[in-house]
């Protein structure tokens, strides 16, 4: 028995997702579970509370945790921090302005009761140690942290600066005269690969009523402030975040939070998931719909809306930039694992987001892109590969907003700096060597694209050499260099290449495909090879595709790997579901990745190729979906009795549909 089924909590919020099933339907954020996946490593992701591509993930740290601050698991809290990532590996990042109250007296860390949690999209609740209640939610760049406390007591209330879940590097407290705490601290990103700098403005309510005592404490790590109660009092903190300065930060919180009550706050979250998650709708059960509106939840947690209100943000080279009015920034790139479905997804679902993520990938590669991180993020990020295949992404798509020689440009100066050194690193830089070479061509600029063409196409000895007859090694996950995955799964990763990989192949490219499925070679709880069943659609055989998808989607699996090896014995389960555990084990969301994944494989379509706007066609896992990318287009998807794949009603002929006829299909 899974530990989802021995604990009480589950039933508590089965009982809040489904109690009214008619409010459900109308409010989608209702629907989401924000406990999928935050069970031991299971996702790595959080119930905190967010906003749709938040700044602000305000959520419980627990002991033990995740890399997410959180364990579903655990019994233990050690308080509620406002920043983290989204199920992205290594240590995690974010755990930032960590704050705890407790009666005076009391350990920081205390029991809580999985049976008191609570939570929906925007919103998270518990009750911990003598009583205490704490909600919370969150705006784009603003937390709100309610605490109702059950008897009359001495309260302290800390506020860690320096408790983070990468590697902490400084941090300085100040507080002003009328109590307000001010706080600039930096952390290492996710996997120290570079280092974040951000600012904070706390403000102490009590009753409703601005508090203006004193805060005592290391003013290089926490702050700490003592309060008399009454049984039933309301103490709330509210914060806001700002990659500016402290005082832009409390600019922020007064400029999303201002004087509003707490539930405003909280509806008017509710309210921003319900629209956002309104661009999809499928058919199906109660839960079907929950586990789908989950994953649509995660898939918009990232990229993360940095500019604040007045449009000012700090590039990645530490400048301050000033957008124009309508404009923002984003950040908090996971673009190694997610340009390959959670970014052409946007693209389909919000195209006018992605437009604004366009101009931000330009950004930044004019404010010192690096592979990981810079020095001086404006927030916790992970990596930065591949940005030029979902600009060539968005273009292609007719998302043009973006100044698209100038990301050209970066691409074309990035290309000298792409590791090559390996088997996956090689086939990864080829793969951006061709999105420039497509962008090159469809700008005009054909001595560009010639020369990127010939240096894309230069892997292809390499790939002779180590992929067309696999040898002893295939089954060994890093063999000779990789990163991660094997032999056997890099050999299908060119996807910008695969007509040559197939008539190189001869008839092996079908027999080999179909044998790398028939021995469980494919691993669906990493990146690198999650394009591969799709591919057998491509190829022609679209049954074939529709039996794997199907199993991944619904059945219990032979797991065979982890990121470090082969298993002893396989893991058996779920790849998706909707419980704590959520994810097969191991198997990280990294931003959307994941979710997305199955996103477009519950709709019958896939992108099998990011910068080539075409999509294979699969029999969608339900029964009617409607894609609402602008308020004047909708796009109706289904499925005929016979399992092929229609829009708006027309049987879609063929495995390929391109991306421009899927949008004009639904054009008012």
């Amino acid at each position: 028995m899974s530990i989802f089924h021995k604990l009480a909590g589950p039933l508590a919020l089965a009982a809040l997702t489904f109690a009214n099933p008619v409010a459900a339907r109308s409010q989608p954020g209702m629907l989401v579970n924000p406990f999928v996946g935050t069970l031991a490593d299971f996702g790595q992701l959080s119930p905190a509370a967010v906003a749709p591509y938040g700044m602000v993930q305000l959520g419980p740290d627990t002991a033990p945790a995740n890399h997410a601050g959180y364990d579903y698991a655990a019994t233990t809290l050690n308080g509620f921090s406002h920043t983290r990532g989204v199920g992205v590996g290594c240590g995690g990042a974010g755990g930032d302005v960590r704050a705890t109250l407790v009666y005076s007296g009391d350990a920081p860390a205390q029991a809580f009761d999985k049976r008191s949690e609570r939570a929906h999209a925007g919103y998270y609740r518990v009750s911990y140690g003598a009583g205490i209640v704490a909600e919370m939610t969150a705006t784009r760049g603003s937390g709100a942290l309610r605490f109702r406390v059950p008897r009359t007591g001495r309260l302290q209330l800390s506020v860690d600066f320096a408790r983070t879940y990468s590697k902490h590097i400084a941090a300085r407290w100040m507080a002003e005269a009328d109590g307000d705490l001010r706080a600039s601290f930096s952390a290492g990103t996710v996997c120290d690969a570079g280092t974040y700098h951000l600012h904070s403005a706390s403000r102490v309510l009590h009753n409703g009523r601005a508090v203006q005592a004193r805060w005592d404490g290391d003013r290089t790590r926490h702050a700490t402030l003592m309060l008399d109660a009454r049984a039933g009092d309301v103490v709330e903190l509210r914060t806001g975040l700002s990659s500016i300065d402290p005082a832009a930060a409390a600019n922020v919180r007064e400029a999303e939070l201002g004087a509003r009550p707490f539930t405003a706050i909280a509806r008017q979250t509710l309210a921003a998931w319900d629209s956002e998650l309104s661009r999809i709708t499928i058919s199906g059960t109660r839960d079907e719909q929950a586990l789908f509106n989950t994953a649509l939840f995660r898939v918009m947690q990232t990229p993360v809306a940095i500019a604040d209100p007045d449009g000012r943000f700090r590039g990645s080279d530490g400048k301050i930039v000033q957008l124009g009015a309508g404009d923002q920034h984003y950040t908090s790139w996971a673009m190694w694992d997610n340009y390959r479905t959670q970014m052409p997804l946007i693209a389909l679902i919000d195209p006018v987001r992605a437009g604004q993520i366009g101009k931000s990938l330009v950004r930044l590669y004019q404010s010192g892109k690096r592979r990981w991180a810079t020095l001086n993020e404006p927030f916790l990020t992970v990596r930065t590969e591949h940005a030029g295949i979902a600009l060539l992404d968005f273009y292609r798509k007719g998302i043009v907003g973006f100044d698209a020689q100038a990301a050209l440009s970066g691409m074309a100066a990035e290309s000298a700096t792409l590791a090559r050194g390996t088997p996956d690193e090689q086939i990864e830089a080829s793969y951006d060597d061709w999105a420039i070479a497509e962008l090159a061509s469809d700008l005009g600029q054909h001595d560009l694209a010639q020369h990127h063409r010939q240096k894309a196409l230069a892997y292809r000895e390499m790939w002779l050499a180590t992929f067309n007859q696999l040898g002893p090694d295939a089954d060994i996950v890093k063999a000779r260099g990789l990163y991660q995955g094997t032999l056997a799964q890099y050999r299908w990763a060119p996807v910008f290449d695969l007509p040559w990989i197939k008539a190189t192949m001869g008839p092996r490219f079908d027999t080999e495909l179909s044998a790398f499925f028939a021995q469980n070679l494919f691993n669906m709880t990493n990146q690198p090879d999650m394009q591969v069943p799709y591919i057998l659609a491509w190829a022609g055989d679209q049954a074939a595709t529709d039996a794997i998808v199907s199993k991944y989607l619904t059945q219990p699996v032979a797991h065979r790997y982890a990121n470090s090896g082969v298993r002893p014995e396989p893991w058996i389960g779920r790849s998706f579901a909707l419980s704590p555990q959520g994810f097969a084990d191991g198997m990280d969301d990294d931003a959307g990745s994941m979710t997305g994944w199955y996103i477009w494989s519950m709709l019958g379509l896939y992108p099998l190729t990011p910068g080539n706007p075409h999509y294979v066609v699969a029999r969608p896992q339900v029964r009617r979906a409607i894609i609402r990318p602008t308020p004047d287009s909708m796009i109706v998807m289904g499925r005929t009795g016979a399992g092929q794949a229609t829009i708006n009603g027309r049987v879609i002929s063929g495995t390929s549909l391109p991306h421009d006829q899927l949008v004009r299909s639904g054009a008012k």
